[in-house]
């Protein structure tokens, strides 16, 4: 759970943001009947639930999604249903963050949340998350809606390893962790700043004390540069100044590749998954437009866009690259005590 001390700290600033949304806030005290929906299973939902949404005619959505890809999401789902999707957009902390201060302070404005599944379980310990029952369900992959509903996951965020393909061959590929030690990948080795969560799992896939004795080794022997952002990381390896990165999310090499930048990526095992979801706010102002959305981020009509911009989709009957890969996904509900751990672990050995 986010202490209130961080909360405390970052409502200053985004107190100040907010006033230049026009999102409608709803009180404490109003819980508006379409809440009811979210847990409707008649014959007729999809019918009420559209009803509801043109009724309220928008929606206001927090999310992590890149500004790039959000209107090629967006877009169809408002051109269909003449709804409006009104969207403030920030890493995973600051979203968590907002939507936290705002319903503390009794201001509730978002609808839907759409960020990484262990920001959602930070929302969910606030209680501030409402229970679905959604038709959708029965086409994602085993594991995607946790048992207490507060969350479906909508696609999978892989890490992967890059390379720069001027720099490096792809017959000279590291075909495990253990390669990483050679000689040769001294000082070409790079990751982002804040891959904790990347860091702790492969960790225990390896048997925790041997991985962490792995990584102070590699980091003795060859170095890892640290760069403060995964897009920054990216570019990086793109440029060839960091000519192979330990972990960049899967879509940025795939889309850069498609660019025609010199960059591919692999996978070593043990590989690991971030789930992103879907989120309904349990004070929502608009909560038939969200349900519309939630189950719009869903379909297979949204899936395949995602699957076009290189996100990997939840949906099992949307193909991806990774189907047959082995992944191993982070624990959403890891303890903040453990995530705390696995942090000053991570500052310390990477960033001294």
């Amino acid at each position: 759970m986010i202490s209130r001390r961080t909360l405390l700290k970052a409502s200053f600033g985004l107190a100040s943001s907010a006033a230049f949304v026009p999102f409608y806030a709803r009180s404490a005290e109003e819980i508006s009947p379409n809440l009811a929906l979210a847990n409707y299973t008649g014959s007729d939902r999809a019918t009420r639930i559209l009803e509801a949404a043109k009724k309220e005619g928008r929606l206001n959505f927090y999310t992590t999604i890149a500004k790039s890809d959000l209107e090629p999401l967006l877009n169809p789902f408002e051109k269909k249903y003449g709804v409006k999707v009104n969207t403030w957009r920030a890493g995973d902390e600051q979203v968590v963050q907002r939507a936290v201060s705002e319903a503390r302070a009794g201001r509730y404005m978002p609808d839907i949340v759409h960020v990484g599944s262990s920001f959602l379980d930070n929302l969910r310990q606030e209680n501030l998350l409402q229970p679905v029952v959604s038709p959708m369900f029965t086409d994602l992959m085993p594991g995607s809606v946790p048992e207490h509903r507060m969350w479906a996951s909508t696609l999978l965020s892989v890490w992967v390893q890059s390379y720069n393909t001027n720099t490096i061959k792809k017959e000279d590929l590291p075909s495990s962790f253990a390669d990483l030690l050679l000689p040769k990948w001294k000082g070409k080795l790079g990751i982002e700043s804040k891959s904790s969560d990347w860091f702790a799992t492969v960790c225990q896939q390896m048997g925790t004390e041997k991985g962490i004795a792995f990584f102070k080794e590699l980091i003795a022997t060859n170095g890892i540069s640290v760069r403060n952002g995964n897009s920054l990381l990216n570019n990086m390896v793109g440029s060839g100044e960091v000519p192979l990165a330990l972990e960049t999310y899967n879509y940025m090499p795939m889309q850069a590749k498609r660019k025609n930048a010199p960059i591919d990526w692999f996978l070593l095992q043990p590989a690991v998954a971030r789930a992103n979801g879907i989120a309904l706010f349990k004070h929502a102002p608009h909560p038939g437009a969200g349900m519309l959305l939630y189950d719009y981020m869903l379909s297979a009509d949204a899936q395949k866009i995602l699957a076009n911009m290189d996100y990997v989709p939840t949906h099992r009957n949307i193909p991806s690259p990774f189907q047959n890969s082995q992944m191993t996904p982070v624990d959403p509900a890891m303890s903040v005590a453990e995530r705390n751990k696995w942090n000053d672990l991570f500052n310390h050995l990477f960033l001294g």
